[in-house]
């Protein structure tokens, strides 16, 4: 082994690979390290654009920050959005490649991997050591010979593998026992140690576990990592935070829950306002009680569009913002807004038209052409709620597929810093549709529309800025894994002694 990297693979997907790939680089950045996060392919609707506009997944860009540098499209190369149960959009090296069927997409592996190789190198080059995160299972022998993000991974950077497995749904003995067991000879050697996450409890009673797992596997166990509600962005559309109420706040705000939801992130940071009380619904009648609803972002916008039209919420949400109440629409959820959608082309669906819910004065055409970038965003000539914010640049990144046109420009309350419309509203102000996510990321828009809605009570505080959390989050979580790993066999392990 090299020394220059260290791979954490997984029994199964949500294991907790991300967080535990962001808590190491974290711990390797206080210690002294430079390290970088890599992660071959990654599957997922949730993602970031860099500074020069290419889109990586989510949890790249999240553990490049707990390691302190910027996050690089090198560190995934190859990004799969889904548009569908059987076709997603290809992202390679940041920019999109076309959509892909699953069987499509497996005929063209072989081909990435030396590309994926030199990307790797590229970055390894730059820095002291790279965090390599794998994806699902290495043990889905169905899908060995064209791997590009497991062990074909671990062998191109020559890189010691750790095994997670989370015993939160049962079964974690046998997970990890039935993963190495599947594995080809040389795959089993890669394997210098393995860890147990998300552990409930004392960990003690697992002590007789632990030993017999060791007797079997035939490598350490590394540690017992304790449960931890992490508060940073996750990627995985299917997380348990999708389904829960997250803040304490006075405002309550129903976020749709759309089939294709994408970038629910910016819904994470909102959650943190010390005036919100944030929830998914996915049925008219959780909008009861709701101050305000949020359209989110989508890959299918005129799939999920019907779909709201399907079970009825498309008319719950024109009956809820005709009668005053607050409605948002970001990205996807802001071509929605509008009175049509079109996709001549056949980006997204195959159904070329749709009506939108009539709510905004704007119009889209979707097209190949992607927009990515990082913006700033500029409230201009303002009035109602956004008064308070007339003139103030809130910042944020865009990620979309095709233009939307005002029909009145004097709903135009939202200008980029080159001058193009990034945000709408109604004639009665209660309406508003943005292409920037990240809108509610240090707290200001989200104040100015709580203090419209509901006068605080009692003493005001302050909201706290997304990215000053999210330092603490990386350093609480990373302290929590020091404690529960033996951090001089990881050592070892990266620099190929053990």
């Amino acid at each position: 082994m090299r020394g220059k990297s260290l791979m954490i693979q997984g029994t199964a997907s949500s294991v907790g690979k991300s967080v535990l790939c962001a808590a190491l680089l974290r711990i390797f950045r206080q210690d002294g390290l430079r390290c970088a996060p890599f992660k071959a392919q990654n599957m997922a609707l949730n993602a970031y654009v860099t500074r020069d506009g290419l889109e990586i997944g989510r949890a790249q860009a999240m553990q490049a920050q707990a390691a302190g540098i910027e996050p690089d499209v090198r560190m995934n190369p190859v990004l799969l959005k889904p548009t569908g149960d059987r076709r997603s959009q290809v992202i390679l090296d940041g920019r999109a490649a076309g959509s892909m069927s699953a069987m499509e997409f497996h005929q063209k592996k072989p081909a990435l991997r030396r590309h994926i190789r030199e990307v790797y190198e590229s970055l390894e080059r730059e820095v002291d050591c790279v965090v390599i995160e794998g994806a699902g299972s290495p043990a889905e022998i169905n899908l060995r010979e064209g791997d590009i993000v497991n062990m074909s991974m671990a062998e191109a950077a020559d890189a010691p593998v750790i095994l997670v497995g989370d015993i939160n749904p049962g079964g974690v003995f046998a997970a990890l026992v039935g993963t190495m067991m599947l594995l080809e000879e040389k795959e089993r050697a890669r394997v210098r140690g393995v860890i147990i996450n998300k552990v409930r409890g004392d960990p003690a009673i697992l002590k007789p576990g632990l030993v017999m797992l060791e007797e079997r596997i035939g490598v350490p166990v590394l540690g017992v990592v304790p449960w931890m509600d992490v508060q940073l962005e996750e990627e995985d559309g299917e997380t348990a935070r999708l389904h829960l109420q997250q803040g304490t706040g006075d405002i309550d705000v129903a976020v749709v829950r759309l089939p294709h939801i994408s970038n629910f992130t910016d819904f994470q940071a909102l959650a943190l306002h010390p005036r919100a009380r944030v929830r998914y619904v996915c049925a008219p009648a959780e909008l009861e009680g709701a101050d305000v609803v949020v359209l989110p972002g989508t890959k299918n916008t005129i799939g999920d569009l019907l779909e709201l039209r399907r079970c009825g919420m498309d008319a719950a949400i024109v009956r809820f913002a005709r009668a005053g109440g607050t409605v948002v629409g970001v990205c996807g959820g802001y071509q929605m807004l509008g009175e049509t959608v079109r996709d001549p082309s056949g980006v997204e669906s195959q159904v070329e038209e749709a009506a939108g819910l009539g709510l905004l004065p704007v119009s889209t055409v979707l097209s190949e052409q992607k927009q990515t970038a990082q913006s700033q965003g500029r409230i201009c000539a303002a009035s109602g709620w956004l008064s308070a914010l007339d003139g103030q640049t809130l910042s944020g990144y865009e990620i979309h597929a095709g233009e939307t046109a005002a029909e009145r420009p004097e709903a135009v309350v939202w200008m980029s810093a080159d001058g193009r419309p990034i945000g709408v509203r109604n004639g009665e102000g209660n309406v508003l549709g943005t292409y920037l996510h990240g809108l509610f990321d240090d707290g200001s828009l989200f104040s100015a529309l709580a203090a419209h809605l509901k006068p605080a009570a009692g003493e005001k505080r302050e909201a706290e800025d997304f990215a000053a959390f999210r330092e603490r989050e990386f350093d609480r979580v990373a302290a929590a894994v020091r404690a529960s790993l033996d951090m001089e066999a990881v050592y070892r392990i990266l620099r190929g002694e053990q």
